[in-house]
């Protein structure tokens, strides 16, 4: 068989071994169908956070698995063309096994990365904060890119986005601001950036055209259901209401409606001001709170401590994850992973799944 089947056909079969293993194949069907049973119970839905943990626990369960015995199969199929074709001496078949042979390799190897989410809280809802580094304008305005570029990520996977908090500029993009993002491992993929993250080019306000350098801060926390115990002392917070800032005229908001909570003992601070309701932006604040403190918690179980230094440091130089340059030429460069892409245009418009998949691996790796 050519080399360069059967060395895609080698990768495909280690990504499936490695899926196996950490599926552990034997417990993970029995857990399906126990999930299955459980699916079909008429009184699942009498509690509906529980029927919607454990319709994703079966969600990302059935897929998995269904992914390994598909890419198994096709290898298998593969495997078998390319020994048809050679012996009829068929190039172009050849040619073609080859190409669906690499293209399957990817496909394993983005399998084995989703079956490598099954962390505590990986399949969860999560948080996302962006804050602008020292710098003003420009600094905000690089806030807000970053803002929009994991707004389309999401969009682009199917998730949902709500806007939880935003402080405007004085002048362009934002000082800060916090989104929710719903969908199947949601905080799984984004957990890995967490961090500070650089920006080079010649800026847009600058009449004189110069390059500038700046910095913003991501912090990534997953959203937490009530059967997670927090225990939260409410002596320990200061609890604080002003206005939400608005575009003015008729959504200019005239009441104190938005809600800030400071965590005395850790320093976290949460706000929210999505809802025109303070009750309602008070209990949105308090569960942003449970699920910054439930980050800590799993960061010290998981001896991880990136998105913790990330918004303990300060927002510039020695601390950032990734380099995003525009000028003197085109480069996106994680420093982590080492992993480049030469079209910043690209990354910044949501195409950040290589950057999620190495860090991920590394995580997963390291952890091993």
């Amino acid at each position: 068989m050519r080399a360069e089947i059967s060395h895609a056909s080698d990768q495909v079969q280690r990504s499936l071994e490695l899926l196996r293993r950490s599926l552990d194949w034997d417990v993970a069907q029995a857990r399906l169908k126990e999930l299955n049973d459980k699916a079909e119970d008429p009184t699942l839905w009498d509690d509906p956070q529980g029927a919607q943990k454990l319709m994703q626990e079966r969600t990302r369960l059935e897929n998995a698995i269904t992914a390994l015995v598909e890419i198994e199969q096709e290898r298998s199929d593969l495997v078998e063309l390319a020994e048809m074709a050679e012996a009829e001496e068929d190039g172009a078949s050849v040619d073609e096994v080859e190409a669906s042979m690499k293209e399957l390799s990817k496909r394993a190897q983005a399998a084995e990365l989703e079956a490598l989410l099954s962390g505590e809280a990986d399949g969860n809802d999560t948080y996302l904060e962006v804050h602008s580094g020292a710098g003003g304008t420009e600094s905000n305005d690089w806030a807000n890119m970053l803002l929009r570029m994991y707004t389309r990520w999401a969009q682009q996977h199917g998730h949902k986005v709500e806007v939880l908090e935003e402080q405007s500029g004085e002048e362009a993009g934002i000082k800060s601001a916090t989104i929710m993002v719903k969908g199947l491992n949601a905080y799984g993929w984004l957990k890995t950036e967490s961090g500070v993250h650089r920006l080079v080019r010649i800026s847009p306000y600058d009449s004189a055209a110069k390059r500038h350098t700046s910095f913003a801060s991501v912090w990534v926390y997953p959203v937490v259901d009530d059967k997670i115990e927090i225990e939260i002392n409410e002596s320990d917070c200061r609890v604080d209401t002003f206005r939400a800032s608005g575009a003015g005229g008729q959504h200019v908001n005239t009441t104190d409606s938005a809600v800030r909570i400071t965590h005395e003992p850790t320093g976290i601070v949460v706000q929210c001001q999505s809802q025109r309701s303070q009750h309602k932006n008070r209990a949105e604040a308090w569960n942003m709170l449970r699920a910054r403190l439930y980050e800590l918690e799993l960061q010290k179980r998981e001896e991880e401590a990136n998105a913790e230094a990330a918004t303990k440091t300060d927002i510039g130089w020695g601390h950032q994850i990734r380099s995003y340059v525009l000028q003197p030429y085109q480069m996106v460069k994680d420093l982590r992973t080492q992993v480049e892409s030469p079209s910043p245009d690209a990354v910044l418009d949501g195409d950040l799944d290589r950057f999620m998949a190495a860090a991920l691996a590394q995580r997963v790796a390291g952890e091993e």
